[in-house]
């Protein structure tokens, strides 16, 4: 099999499967405000880390099934950019340090999935296809 097949082939897939794996990772954090689970905390309702925490949860869940990526990876993105910019990067320049790392990342992977879309294991994919 030559390079150019096996990108062709793949490419596609793995974008699915990092969404997927970025989803579940990233609703973690919205079971933990929302769900309290596991050891989570609860927040007050309609306060930011709820309302941060719902987005995690649902928008993550959109995301875990591939339905609307490009829009929910949009709000998402910007979720992660205000998060950084308000809850961490005040505490230290270096991610590093402030603990922001992960939303940096969160932030431009959901950026590129506004770019490129869930991937072919996506109900957005099959519901393109079925049309």
């Amino acid at each position: 099999m030559n390079t150019h097949s096996l990108e062709s082939a793949w490419t596609p897939r793995l974008l699915s499967i990092l969404r997927i794996v970025s989803a579940l990772i990233f609703m973690a954090h919205g079971t933990q405000k929302i769900l309290g689970f596991p050891a989570g905390f609860s927040p007050e309702m309609f306060s930011l880390p709820w309302i941060a925490g719902m987005l995690e949860l649902f928008g993550g869940a959109l995301l875990l099934l591939g339905l609307f990526v490009r829009p929910v990876a949009f709000v998402l993105s910007g979720l992660m950019a205000a998060a950084y910019w308000m809850a961490h990067a005040p505490k230290s320049v270096f991610p590093v340090l402030n603990g922001g790392d992960a939303a940096i990342l969160y932030c431009f992977v959901f950026l590129y999935f506004v770019a490129a879309g869930g991937g072919v294991w996506s109900l957005d994919s099959a519901m393109r296809n079925s049309r």
